[in-house]
């Protein structure tokens, strides 16, 4: 296996994991406060739209852009994509952003699901339907987008597909054993991972999508092959690193934050 290959791997199963765990917080909590039958037929609803999205947005890849091409738009759209997540998880590491907390986020879905009234269409409750199709279908599409972006540009979707199915099913075997929120995941951390990875092959791609301003519009070769993706994802390591350090100092001290936000995020 190639680097670039054990990074998609790697890159599709930890995102894939993450989505999984915050799309699993809404149905659970959906699940246990309004019924398990309208929130799992709104996860079903939600799974069959995004079945025909992935088909329908990868069969147009495919067979409307040139490969030079699809390795700019897909790589840029990465690159994009990676940085946001790389941002917030800089923030969260040096203290500018509180970290994701899903037992928190749990505790907010039933409290909503709690006070909500009740409306029933189709013999469904249309709120848990609703709040489960929403939750699953958004967290859903982020997947889709890393999956297929990764698979068609290391065409190796059976790579891409192994990673974000083996992420998924880690998440809802340890999701159903344990019938609780997964507030254990280390899911600052995986993101962070996961925005290098991004940003990393956005950057590497991007760069061989260039060559479609060339005459032929041959994809441009790296020096080294894939090799260079260890350098690409060495630089942003560093660059991240950096700004971890320089950001930490403004980040306000806990003795100097007020004792109701310092209890709010201990809870």
């Amino acid at each position: 296996m190639t680097w670039s290959m054990a990074g998609l791997a790697a890159a599709t199963l930890l995102a894939s994991a993450v989505e999984f765990v915050e799309a699993f917080t809404i149905v659970l909590a959906m699940g246990l406060t309004r019924g398990w039958r309208s929130t799992l037929a709104g996860t079903a609803s939600a799974i069959v739209l995004l079945c025909g999205v992935a088909a329908v947005s990868g069969y147009a890849l495919i067979s409307w852009f040139p490969k030079s091409l699809l390795q700019l738009i897909v790589g840029s759209l990465l690159l994009v994509f990676g940085l946001q997540w790389l941002r917030k998880a800089i923030l969260r590491a040096c203290g500018l952003k509180p970290m994701h907390d899903e037992e928190e986020t749990f505790r907010e879905e039933t409290e909503a699901a709690r006070r909500a009234g009740e409306e029933r269409r189709a013999g469904l409750d249309w709120f848990a339907f609703v709040v489960s199709f929403k939750g699953v279908f958004l967290e859903g599409l982020e997947v889709i987008f890393i999956v297929i972006t990764f698979g068609l540009n290391a065409h190796s979707m059976p790579v891409a597909i192994a990673g974000a199915g083996a992420g998924g099913a880690a998440v809802l075997t340890a999701g159903a054993l344990l019938h609780r929120p997964l507030a254990r995941v280390p899911e600052n951390t995986i993101k962070f991972a996961v925005g290098l990875l991004l940003s990393t092959f956005g950057t590497f791609w991007s760069v061989e999508g260039l060559g479609v301003f060339k005459q032929g519009s041959a994809s441009i070769e790296w020096p080294g092959g894939d090799a260079m993706v260890l350098g690409v994802l060495a630089a942003w390591g560093g660059i991240s690193w950096a700004a971890i350090r320089l950001l930490a100092p403004l980040a306000p001290s806990r003795a100097s934050r007020p004792a109701a936000t310092i209890t709010k995020e201990a809870a």
